[in-house]
């Protein structure tokens, strides 16, 4: 098969760059030419529009920011879906919301491409180690032609139902993380505030059972104050709306989730948008 890769960001640069380590024919394409050019010197093909890169593809990979990054890219100024061959198969793994992965499912099939939502669990590191986890909407056929590129890139494949339901799952997911973060934080924060010795909290509470394992990892950024990104804490503010639009369309309260959308709209602000979620405690701690 022939692969296309759109979007080449932080996490989309190693999926692709894994793809390629297992000898797949991989086109690439990204607004910034510079992302593009690791891959391109390791055997991946390059085009100068959207079109071009995906006309001849099998399969099209997308790991674009936001919604309108991926509409843009596929239906407006790109409109790189009107490109895509007849029977193509095309694999969001943005992390978008399920109403929206549904629209681009009508959009495909309007046009008789095959749409999967293919968000993953994992960060920078993950993505290297091609150990992410692909939460999958999709019927079990299109599954199948896809999962020997999944299994490139990830260690995982969970297979959730029809077109959304991988938009779903990982909305839950990261509804979990954000928050988690918050709670993290203000513990260790109170922590201090009582007497509690900062290295011994951020050694000790990780490890307690009524902790995130994340936060093991995300201690050592606080201890450095060092919030080197591996996932941007602008899109974190990003996927917390999303999920508080999708429990409004379900008529679903969302009390705690929306406060912490407001903690993380606050940083992002306060200039801390590009740097790891994990970069709430810097807030949270001024």
């Amino acid at each position: 098969m022939k692969i296309a890769f759109i979007g080449l960001g932080i996490m989309g640069s190693r999926m692709a760059k894994n793809l390629l380590k297992n000898g797949v024919d991989l086109s690439v394409w990204n607004r910034s030419k510079e992302a593009e050019k690791d891959l391109v010197e390791g055997g991946a093909k390059s085009s100068s529009n959207v079109a071009d890169t995906v006309k001849e593809a099998d399969v099209v990979f997308s790991m674009l920011s936001t919604n309108d990054a991926v509409k843009s890219v596929f239906l407006k100024d790109e409109n790189a879906l009107a490109s895509m061959n007849s029977g193509a198969i095309w694999v969001d793994c943005s992390t978008v919301n399920p109403s929206f992965s549904k629209e681009m499912s009508l959009e495909a099939e309007s046009r008789n491409i095959r749409f999967v939502d293919a968000p993953v669990a994992g960060t920078k590191p993950h993505a290297e180690n091609a150990e992410l986890v692909f939460f999958v909407g999709s019927d079990v056929n299109t599954l199948s032609s896809i999962q020997p590129y999944l299994a490139m890139m990830g260690k995982k494949v969970m297979h959730l139902g029809a077109v959304g339901k991988g938009a779903s799952f990982k909305m839950l997911v990261n509804l979990m993380l954000a928050q988690s973060m918050i709670v993290f934080s203000e513990t260790v924060l109170l922590g201090e505030k009582l007497g509690l010795d900062k290295q011994f909290l951020l050694d000790t509470i990780p490890n307690l059972v009524v902790s995130a394992p994340f936060t093991k990892f995300k201690s050592e950024m606080i201890k450095e104050d060092d919030y080197e990104v591996q996932f941007p804490l602008e899109w974190m503010h990003k996927d917390l709306h999303l999920a508080t639009l999708t429990a409004y369309e379900h008529k679903q309260p969302l009390y705690l989730a929306n406060a912490a959308k407001e903690l993380y709209a606050k940083a992002n602000r306060n200039g801390l948008g590009r740097l790891d979620f994990a970069a709430i405690h810097r807030l949270l701690e001024d």
